[in-house]
C-alpha cells in the first residue's frame, strides 16, 4: 500500500521540487538568504550574488583548521579570476572579536571578500551543524550543490566549481562531505 501511495504522489513531489533529483541531484536546496556586513560595514546579501557560482567559507579567527584553509582558498580563488565565481569568507566570530579579523587576513595574505555577523544559527540554516570550518558551494541559481563540513581540500572545491563551469557533465558531486 505504501509503495502504491508513493508511486502516485512521487511525480507531484518532483514537480513541486520536494524531491528535486534533477539531472543527477539527490540534494538541491535553495541557499538561505544570508545577510551580513563586509569589513567596511556595508550590508551584503547572498541573494545579490545570484547568477554566480558562490563558495561560502564559514570560519573564525580562533579556529586552527580555518587558519590553514583560508589561505588555500584565497590562492584557489585566484585561479577563477575573470570567471563567474565568487569566494566569500564568512566569519562566525563574536562581535567582541571583529577587531581581530582584518589583522588576521592581512597577516595571512588572504584576499577574499569577508563578511561578518554569522553565527552557529547561520551554520544550521545551511545544514552545516555547528563546526567550523565549513564550506558551501552554491550554483548560479542559488541552489546548494555541496556542503563540506570541516577543512575543505582544494580538490573538493575545485572539482565542484569546474563541474558547474563546464555545464554539469556526468553525475552530480556528493552533496555533503565530512572532513573532520
Amino acid at each position: 500500500m505504501k509503495k502504491l501511495i508513493y508511486r502516485a504522489i512521487a511525480p507531484l513531489l518532483l514537480i513541486c521540487g520536494v524531491l528535486a533529483p534533477v539531472r543527477g541531484f539527490a540534494f538541491a536546496k535553495t541557499a538561505p538568504n544570508l545577510t551580513a556586513r563586509d569589513l567596511a560595514g556595508q550590508t551584503q546579501k547572498l541573494s545579490a550574488l545570484r547568477g554566480q557560482i558562490v563558495v561560502l567559507s564559514f570560519w573564525a579567527t580562533w579556529c586552527a583548521p580555518c587558519r590553514e584553509e583560508l589561505p588555500r582558498l584565497s590562492r584557489l580563488s585566484q585561479t577563477y579570476v575573470g570567471k563567474n565565481v565568487r569566494f566569500i569568507a564568512v566569519s562566525v566570530d563574536e562581535p567582541k572579536d571583529y577587531k581581530k579579523i582584518a589583522p588576521f587576513l592581512q597577516m595571512k595574505d588572504i584576499h577574499l571578500d569577508t563578511w561578518i555577523g554569522a553565527d552557529v544559527d547561520t551554520l544550521g540554516k545551511f545544514g552545516m551543524g555547528d563546526i567550523v570550518p565549513g564550506t558551501v558551494i552554491i550554483d548560479p541559481q542559488g541552489m546548494v550543490i555541496t556542503r563540506i563540513m570541516g577543512e575543505a581540500q582544494d580538490s573538493d572545491v575545485q572539482s565542484r566549481i569546474d563541474w558547474l563551469l563546464n555545464g554539469r557533465p556526468g553525475p552530480a558531486p556528493e552533496e555533503k562531505l565530512k572532513r573532520y
